[in-house]
């Protein structure tokens, strides 16, 4: 499934799996479940996680880093601007409280073909633009195959799907190239539906409108917001639609509770940091330890004004990588040894007492928190899907579990580095006085990209220690427009990034490590993976038909990525850090896998006039 935050609860919980998917082909259904029953019925009124009572008012304020160029969504250049998916929607929507479960929303019902060879879905015929005409079939397919031709991620996401066709009145059909892919259905309900008309037609000055090209006119949306301002690469806002279509509809009762929602952007995180402090936007989620434990000793805190507060939901039904992640579009990266001696030079366990204040533990595999990562050594379906391509992985899969260099006091640091200089011999290079040097006597040299200045003390613990062992290694920090358009031209040596991955792993696994995404421009495989083992595990794991099945196979890509070190692990925390100025209420249970804000908050007016401030 596509990456996202949202991510099945029945093995969350330890228990048996039901079959893998129970949306049966040949029916129309008014959900897709990947895995057992939807939960909600054809005839349910809300989610039961949300308060159908909310009041609709105030506003919301958000902080984002980088600043925004485009309103076009669906470009492969520019920086869109947040939030812009409040004016868009997709065919179906997920719920919060369900793994792997999605719920009709432009589209009011789905059909499964034969043998999951296709999926056809049927339009509500309440959806509306907001200039009030109908959202149609037509137009799903007209921006089915305008974002695959201008978007080469959405042409990799989507490679399995042959044709998008108006089938019925109302009705469109994906036809897939395959048979038995379950995952399908879901990621065609996740197509953001544009409107043709007005993407044909003519703006005001009668200029013909270019999808492919980058645009700062104020779109036309069918979504519960619509852009009401904004001051190009600073801030946005939207307002509430008072006659959205679907503002009654099941899936959205009890959310989108604010009149109006604004993305204040920034280029500096201290600056941005000092901006929610001076309360120039209410919500702050944090990821640097030493500012949680020390950086909110302020008025408004200690005051009670601002709220900080912990959220394990925001982790419950996702797992990710990150780490540090060497480009292989480099010939200094390509040598597996280079790659594993920088991991052994990364001192996590030193960083955690001193920096980390003990909060954080380190990731030892590409589904951290998920309970499919791999483990031990390989074993029954796992071993078998390995064996199936023993030529093109690693021996050592079978032999030898990954396991993390362990650093954290001089001695231990002191053996990887010496383990690490033995890779690094090995691989032909020499030590030339202080110096590491190549056959040409040019010393090995690694730049770290970064936009988080806050994370340089974490990057100098990595460029300290391979110092020593004669390495140059530095950090270069750039403001977030640079650092946008050298990750898109793959023009770094080394990042510090993540993928996220959800419950069920498929077709999303191509752009992040498959061989096509390593010369697509733009694409997410920031590594430049271009192994002919990956991409045969790739096409197992999105091949798998049953739960078991896809398990597997996830073990068994996870189990050769690690030992193909193509990246050196960092750390993670296992819920989310917030902080917010007290003006805002929520529903007295939040749901499973997220806390909701600010879709399912509202704004409190008595908790407002305590706080003070903005209104």
């Amino acid at each position: 499934m596509k990456f996202a935050p949202l991510l099945a609860a029945a093995l969350l919980f330890g228990m048996s799996a039901p079959a893998f998917a129970q949306t049966q082909p040949g029916e129309w259904v008014h959900a897709f479940a990947m895995e057992g029953q939807p939960k909600y019925g054809p005839d349910f009124t809300h989610f039961d996680y949300v308060n159908v009572d909310a009041p609709k008012a105030g506003t919301v304020r958000m902080g984002t880093m980088g600043g925004f160029d485009t309103f076009n969504p669906i470009l492969p250049k520019g920086d869109p601007a947040s939030g812009i998916g409040l004016l868009y929607e997709t065919l179906l929507t997920p719920s919060l409280d369900e793994q792997s479960v999605y719920y009709g929303s432009l589209a009011e019902a789905l059909k499964i073909g034969p043998d999951y060879g296709s999926v056809t879905f049927r339009m509500n015929p309440a959806a509306k633009w907001h200039d009030g005409e109908p959202v149609t079939a037509e137009d799903v397919v007209w921006s089915f195959n305008t974002a695959v031709e201008i978007n080469p991620d959405q042409a990799q996401y989507y490679h399995n799907v042959t044709k998008a066709e108006v089938t019925a009145p109302g009705e469109v059909t994906f036809t897939f190239d395959q048979t038995g892919n379950r995952e399908l259905p879901l990621i065609l309900g996740q197509v953001m539906v544009l409107p043709q008309h007005w993407w044909e037609g003519e703006d005001a000055s009668g200029k013909k409108r270019n999808i492919a090209e980058s645009t700062l006119e104020p779109p036309l949306g069918s979504g519960p917001y619509e852009l009401d301002s904004f001051d190009a690469g600073r801030t946005i806002t939207y307002k509430r639609v008072e006659d959205y279509w679907g503002k009654d509809q099941p899936t959205q009762v009890g959310s989108n509770n604010f009149d109006e929602y604004r993305i204040e952007s920034f280029l500096d995180e201290t600056v941005w940091f000092e901006a929610f402090k001076g309360d120039q936007f209410d919500y702050w989620s944090e990821y640097t330890a030493r500012r949680w434990a020390t950086g909110f000793d302020f008025p408004a805190v200690r005051e009670g004004r601002v709220v900080q507060e912990e959220f394990a939901q925001d982790y419950n039904g996702s797992g990710l990588m990150t780490g540090f992640i060497p480009n292989l579009r480099r010939e200094k990266f390509q040598d597996e040894r280079v790659r594993e001696a920088i991991n052994l030079a990364f001192d996590f366990e030193s960083l955690n007492k001193t920096l980390f204040y003990g909060q954080y533990e380190r990731i030892d595999s590409y589904f951290y928190g998920l309970p499919f990562k791999s483990s031990g050594l390989p074993e029954g379906e796992e071993l078998d899907i390995l064996n199936s391509v023993k030529d093109l992985v690693p021996p050592s899969v079978f032999t030898e579990p990954y396991v993390n260099p362990v650093n954290g006091d001089a001695g231990k640091l002191r053996g990887n580095l010496r383990q690490a200089l033995s890779l690094l011999t090995e691989a032909g290079y020499t030590l030339n006085g202080n110096q590491l040097v190549d056959a040409n006597g040019q010393q090995l040299t690694i730049e770290i990209l970064t936009q988080q200045p806050s994370l340089e003390p974490v990057f100098q613990n990595l460029v300290t220690n391979l110092g020593t062992i004669g390495v140059l290694a530095t950090i270069r920090n750039v403001d977030s427009p640079q650092y946008i358009n050298r990750i898109r031209s793959f023009d770094y040596d080394m990042l510090y990034t993540q993928w996220a991955q959800s419950w069920s792993p498929g077709n999303e696994q191509r752009f992040f490590f498959g061989s096509e995404s390593a010369t697509e421009e733009g694409s997410r495989n920031y590594a430049g993976i271009a192994d002919p083992g990956i991409d045969a595990l790739i096409e197992k794991l999105i091949a798998a038909d049953d739960r078991a099945t896809q398990e597997a196979a996830v073990k068994a890509l996870d189990r050769v990525l690690l030992h193909h070190h193509y990246v050196a692990p960092g750390y993670t925390l296992r819920h989310s850090r917030t902080a917010r100025w007290d003006r805002f209420s929520r529903p007295e249970v939040l749901p499973e896998f997220s806390s909701g804000f600010p879709t399912i908050w509202w704004w409190d007016a008595e908790k407002a006039a305590k706080t003070g401030g903005a209104q």
